[in-house]
C-alpha cells in the first residue's frame, strides 16, 4: 500500500489468484494510506477447455458460498503445486515445493514462487526467464488443474454480491470472433465486464481492440496494472493509464 500511494495510486483491488485471505489486512493497511482498497479475488476457471481468469469485484467477504469456493480453489492449487513439482523434477530442479512453500509464507503457492525459488538458486535471471523456460504457456511446469467451469465461477462472483470481468483477454490468444463467443457466454452467466487495460506494457492499438469489444458487446470497462511483485516494471503499480472516456466503468454504480 506505500508503494500504491508513491505512484499516486488512490483506488485499488486486491485480486490474488483464487483467495481472498489478504483482503482483510490490505483494507487495513490502506486506510493508513488514504487508499480505497476493493475486495477482489480473481477466479482460474475453464472455457471451453481453455484456461480463463475471471476477476471478481466488491465482494461480501462473509458470503458463505464465496467462502466454500475459496477452500476449493486453495485445495485446487495444492494439488497443482505438488503437480509442478514432480513436473520440474523432470528437468533437474529436485525438491522445488517445500522452497515455493516457504516464498508463500502461508498463503497459496502459485507459479511466480517457483519461478522466484529458481531465481534465487540461480536457475534463471528473473521471474520473466523463469516463465519463458519453465512455467510459462506449454512449458514443462505449465500444469493444467482441472479448474472449474467459467460459468460456475461467474456466478460465485455474482451471488457474493460482486461484478465478475473478464481478466487479461489478450493473453487468451483468442481470434476476435471466439474472444466474442467468450463475452456472449460471460454475459449469460451474468458477467459484466471486460479489463480493457493489463498492464503498462499494452499498446495504444491492443487498447483501441478491446474498447471495440466493449463497445460491440455492451460490457463495462475495468483496468489494471496486474501488479504481482516488485521486480516487474511492466506490471508497476499505476501503470496501467485511464480507462478509455467512451466505455462505461465497471464501479460507475458503486457507492
Amino acid at each position: 500500500m506505500a508503494r500504491a500511494a508513491q505512484s499516486g495510486v488512490t483506488h485499488l483491488a486486491l485480486t490474488d489468484h483464487d483467495t481472498v485471505e489478504g483482503v482483510e489486512r490490505a483494507q487495513a493497511a490502506a486506510k493508513n494510506h488514504g487508499i480505497d482498497c476493493i475486495a477482489g479475488v480473481e477466479f482460474s476457471c475453464l472455457w471451453r477447455n481453455r484456461g480463463i481468469h475471471i476477476v471478481g469485484l466488491n465482494l461480501n467477504l462473509e458470503h458463505a458460498p464465496l467462502q466454500q469456493a475459496t477452500q476449493f480453489m486453495a485445495r485446487q492449487r495444492q494439488i497443482r503445486a505438488q503437480e509442478i513439482d514432480r513436473q520440474l523434477a523432470r528437468v533437474g530442479f529436485v525438491n522445488t515445493l517445500p522452497e515455493a512453500e516457504a516464498l508463500a509464507n502461508g498463503g497459496q503457492v502459485g507459479r511466480p514462487h517457483f519461478a522466484q525459488h529458481m531465481v534465487n538458486i540461480g536457475a534463471v535471471k528473473n521471474i520473466n526467464q523463469a516463465f519463458k523456460r519453465y512455467l510459462g504457456a506449454g512449458k514443462v511446469g505449465d500444469v493444467k488443474q482441472q479448474w472449474p467451469q467459467f460459468s460456475e465461477v461467474t456466478q460465485w462472483v455474482v451471488e457474493a454480491g460482486g461484478v465478475a470481468v473478464i481478466a487479461h483477454p489478450l493473453k487468451y490468444q483468442l481470434t476476435r470472433t471466439k474472444l466474442l463467443e467468450l463475452c456472449a457466454d460471460f454475459q449469460a452467466a451474468g458477467g459484466t465486464g471486460l479489463e480493457v487495460i493489463s498492464g503498462g506494457g499494452q499498446t495504444a492499438a491492443q487498447t483501441r481492440a478491446m474498447t471495440e469489444v466493449c463497445l460491440k458487446t455492451g460490457l463495462q470497462g475495468s483496468l489494471g496494472s496486474d501488479f504481482h511483485a516488485p521486480d516487474m516494471p511492466w506490471q508497476a503499480l499505476g501503470s496501467c493509464g485511464p480507462l478509455p472516456p467512451e466505455i462505461t466503468p465497471i464501479w460507475s454504480s458503486w457507492p
